[in-house]
């Protein structure tokens, strides 16, 4: 089973959106492929149309509970989030290996699935590390906007501080732009400086400025049931091409 962390400390990149519809791309690509929203924010699960789950992730994570996975559709689940799990990094502070639980939580159910796709919170904190120690591969979304450029130092070495103490077989596989408008001459500066950072691992599609991303997020609908012939569904689609080729 491939197992992506979607990863920036920065909010309003397009994390969730991103998750939400490389997960459905992928399902629709005949992949099995259980999505983890591990941020209390619970946007992912609440964009599925999911308010109040019976159970969520954070009984997982404090009880040790088996994940609680939810079918969406087919070749699509879901483990929910709930805001519960805002308190659960105190919990876990001082247990041993608590950076592991979410590996040993995947790892129970890793031969029914495809692809894992995790959506972390919008912060460098345990929760993002458990992912990070979870996957093998991560994706960074980002804006091109010069202070998303300036956070991204961060992001890059807390990957290879995981990478060193705790996961080996982490790699960071794609970084690619959203919210992308290529008649900016900011968005040409910034793309330009991230492809020198990050050479290859910059991703050739960028998911253009869409309004259907966020109305089919509204709808509790991936954006290829929303709207198909959407740009943002193209972009998508494009981008779910890559990972498979990569």
């Amino acid at each position: 089973m491939q197992k992506i962390a979607i990863v920036n400390h920065k909010g309003g990149v397009g994390k969730t959106t991103s998750a939400i519809n490389l997960a459905a791309g992928l399902a629709l690509k005949g992949k099995r492929v259980l999505l983890v929203d591990s941020d209390p924010q619970s946007n992912l699960t609440e964009s599925f149309g999911i308010f109040s789950p019976e159970k969520d992730l954070y009984a997982s994570f404090s009880k040790g509970d088996p994940l609680p996975i939810v079918a969406l559709k087919k070749n699509l689940w879901l483990v929910p989030s709930s805001l519960d799990l805002a308190g659960v990094e105190l919990e876990i502070a001082s247990r041993i290996a608590r950076e592991r639980i979410l590996l040993e939580l995947i790892d129970r159910v890793t031969g029914s699935y495809d692809y894992c796709i995790i959506d972390c919170p919008p912060s460098l904190g345990l929760l993002t590390l458990n992912a990070l120690v979870a996957a093998n591969e991560v994706y960074i979304p980002m804006e091109a906007e010069f202070l998303a450029y300036r956070g991204i130092d961060s992001i890059v070495g807390i990957i290879n501080q995981v990478k060193k103490h705790l996961n080996p077989q982490l790699e960071i596989r794609g970084v690619f732009f959203t919210k992308f408008n290529e008649k900016r001459v900011l968005t040409k500066e910034i793309k330009e400086q991230i492809e020198g950072f990050f050479g290859k691992n910059l991703m050739k599609t960028q998911v253009r400025v869409n309004v259907a991303l966020a109305e089919a997020q509204s709808s509790g609908k991936d954006i290829f049931d929303y709207d198909p012939a959407s740009n943002g569904a193209a972009d998508y689609a494009e981008l779910v091409q890559e990972i498979l080729k990569s």
